[in-house]
């Protein structure tokens, strides 16, 4: 490898480390614990870390504020509190709008859909009614494959089945 390419991927290499690096350090905790010791976590510091030992703290991260008798119980370790993110509401808001309508364009399109669906259905009977009332002899395949004519009692049959579609499909 030539100086010019090695000098390029060592610098390629660090630029990436340390974006990498600066990237986990935004989302990280600090503070000192009781002995003064520096302390670093991805979660919240324990509920007894008063917020002036607290010196870093996640991107969007609030500081906490509590009534003077949680603090006290918060001091004492008592009661575990967890920081509250500032855009955690309007994003939640908005991802539930969101889901929402689209939910509702959902329940709309197959409602749409379930329409068109009668309208077919009720004009094909609509059809076959006039079809069946015109007196003209009308054929069907049985099961054998076989061409056969309709008698007055099929038609008759068939006459009320098609009835009974208009009268539920065309609304």
């Amino acid at each position: 490898m030539t100086p010019v390419r090695l000098h390029t991927l060592i610098l390629a290499l660090g630029l990436g480390l340390a974006a990498t690096g600066s990237a986990v350090a935004g989302n990280l905790w600090g503070w000192k614990d009781a002995n003064g010791k520096p302390q670093y976590s991805d979660r919240s510091p324990p509920p007894g870390v008063p917020e002036s030992a607290i010196f870093q703290r996640p991107a969007g991260a609030r500081v906490r504020v509590l009534p003077a008798s949680a603090a006290s119980e918060a001091a004492s370790g008592a009661e575990a509190v967890k920081p509250v993110l500032k855009a955690s509401d309007p994003e939640l808001e908005a991802r539930k709008k969101k889901e929402a309508d689209a939910k509702e364009a959902e329940r709309k399109a197959q409602e749409e859909k379930v329409a068109a669906q009668r309208a077919d259905n009720c004009k094909r009977a609509q059809d076959y009614k006039r079809t069946l009332d015109s007196g003209r002899r009308i054929s069907r395949t049985n099961d054998k494959g076989e061409n056969e004519i309709l008698d007055d009692k099929a038609r008759a049959d068939e006459d009320a089945r098609t009835r009974e579609v208009i009268s539920r499909d065309c609304k």
